[in-house]
């Protein structure tokens, strides 16, 4: 005789894969590098800097 089946663990198991491969393709998508992210933490630094530069005078 076969072991009994938890219908309700393989129901939330095959939702947890769909979510996982959903959230894998957007950040393929939409995620960014990491020189990516730094490039533009730096962008955004220097013209804080430059701002302050020109307010200050």
């Amino acid at each position: 005789m076969a072991q009994p089946v938890n219908l309700n663990r393989f129901r939330k198991d095959k939702a947890r894969a769909a979510k996982k491969a959903r959230a894998d393709q957007n950040a393929i998508l939409h995620g960014r590098s990491k020189a990516e992210r730094e490039l533009d933490r730096a962008r955004t630094e220097k013209a804080a800097r430059d701002l302050d530069g020109v307010k200050k005078t």
